[in-house]
């Protein structure tokens, strides 16, 4: 037997914890990891606003970007229609386009 206890990987006996030590660990340990959700919780919060204040900030860019395609667009295809009414007009009045032949029988 005393072998046994002299070796490192012996069994040794333990003593019996006290229940009150037990529950106030217990609760020690509860405590903790409260404050450790709480903790992790703010942290998120704290990014999520980050989020939020830059997809505003990216929406509002994108708006004016659309928007200004869009104006450019439509003063394009103001400035084509001009254009091409310009040549149309040109050609049904009788403008250089069209080519006037001299009267043979006269």
């Amino acid at each position: 037997m005393a072998l046994l206890s002299r070796r490192s990987y012996a069994y040794s006996k333990l003593e019996r914890e006290d229940p009150e030590e037990a529950k106030h660990r217990l609760a020690q340990f509860l405590i903790y990891k409260a404050l450790e959700k709480v903790d992790s919780r703010s942290r998120q919060s704290c990014f999520r606003v980050r989020v939020c204040k830059l997809k505003t900030k990216m929406g509002k860019r994108l708006k004016r970007l659309r928007k200004a395609m869009l104006l450019t667009m439509s003063s394009a295809k103001r400035s084509l229609y001009k254009q091409v009414s310009g040549k149309l007009r040109r050609l049904v009045r009788g403008g250089q386009a069209v080519v006037c032949l001299p009267p043979t029988l006269s």
